[in-house]
């Protein structure tokens, strides 16, 4: 039995004259809700870059994880974000006060970009049905 197998285009080789693409190691997003400063500023755009193998295998050494395995994605997140608006200093603290709808949409930005390699989603308009792709990487509405 014969396999066949396909590669993303970034995985695939360069065709004769063209470039690979460069690897992308940050991604940046916007927040549905956003995060809520100590002086009650609400930062919404952030960077996530890629996970390590370290970044997954680190936080299973912390206790909190150990006692509560609902915390890994709490540890595990506040490694790969880089900086929500103005705020650089991304510690569990931080991601523990994001609302439920912020810390969802990360951990799903973080399967998409470490998974998949990208943030775009298919989606299909419930109007007309027809089927187009979105950045969840965030943006104004109406912009793709």
């Amino acid at each position: 039995m014969r396999r066949t197998v396909s590669f993303p285009a970034a995985e695939r080789a360069p065709q004769e004259g063209r470039q690979p693409e460069p690897l992308r190691t940050e991604f940046g997003f916007e927040l549905p809700r956003g995060y809520v400063d100590e002086s009650g500023t609400v930062h919404r755009t952030g960077v996530m870059r890629l996970a390590t193998a370290r970044d997954e295998l680190v936080p299973l050494r912390d206790d909190r994880v150990r006692e509560n395995s609902a915390y890994l994605s709490v540890v595990l997140i506040s490694r790969v974000v880089t900086r929500i608006g103005t705020v650089d200093d991304i510690h569990p603290g931080v991601i523990e006060d994001l609302f439920a709808s912020d810390l969802a949409f990360l951990q799903d930005f973080y399967r998409r970009i470490n998974a998949e390699g990208h943030t775009r989603a298919a989606v299909t308009c419930p109007s007309c049905q027809e089927e187009f792709a979105v950045d969840l990487a965030g943006g104004r509405l109406g912009e793709s």
